[in-house]
């Protein structure tokens, strides 16, 4: 389980496909800290440590996880959002999110707004409990964030410069296409107000 409170953006440095799988080779700060089968949160996905030296560590990508999420668009250099699981002694800063990504979604628009950063992302419904509600929660990235401007297959979110500069929000911009892990509460609410509707 995971908070959505992003650690830092790593560098990709290899990618290599076997079969449908994709093994993605990256570099960040805490690679000696890492251990082999570690769960860690790339852009929201839940993978685990399957290889690592004193630079680097590997995990790898099945085709089911390449298909509903943005690793599959990755490339030499790119930057994804790292987040190590989440301490039961620890605070929840942010939501619980579980690295279970939903579907991808496509950014439309990003606007400065005064020092922050105004992002609108759209996206195909998948189910009718994937949705956003105004001042909900949304992973974004494997960023937990604050809904604004939610409509049936759109919303917006407001980035301060801190969360801009460390996670990998810098490089987003129209077109980009990002991994969305709805709010787990409402889906659970969505899916039970469903089942009483039907009886």
């Amino acid at each position: 389980m995971f908070t959505g409170i992003v650690e830092e953006a790593a560098t990709v440095v290899a990618l290599e496909k076997e079969k449908e799988n994709l093994h993605i080779t990256l570099k960040c700060s805490f690679v000696d800290e890492l251990k082999i089968d570690q769960s860690i949160s790339h852009n929201g996905v839940c993978l685990t440590v399957i290889k690592k030296d004193s630079e680097t560590y590997t995990v790898t990508a099945i085709q089911e996880t390449l298909l509903k999420s943005n690793l599959g668009n990755l490339k030499s250099g790119d930057k994804i959002n790292l987040e190590r699981s989440a301490k039961i002694n620890g605070r929840l800063d942010g939501h619980i999110v579980q690295g279970h990504v939903d579907q991808t979604a496509v950014c439309t628009d990003v606007k400065e707004s005064e020092g922050s950063w105004y992002f609108t992302f759209e996206y195909e419904p998948q189910q009718d409990d994937y949705i956003t509600v105004e001042k909900g929660s949304v992973s974004v990235n494997g960023v937990s964030l604050t809904v604004v401007n939610s409509k049936d297959n759109s919303f917006q979110v407001a980035i301060i410069p801190y969360t801009y500069e460390v996670t990998n929000f810098h490089q987003i911009k129209p077109g980009t296409v990002v991994n969305l892990e709805f709010d787990i509460i409402g889906k659970y609410i969505a899916r039970i107000v469903k089942q009483q509707l039907r009886k």
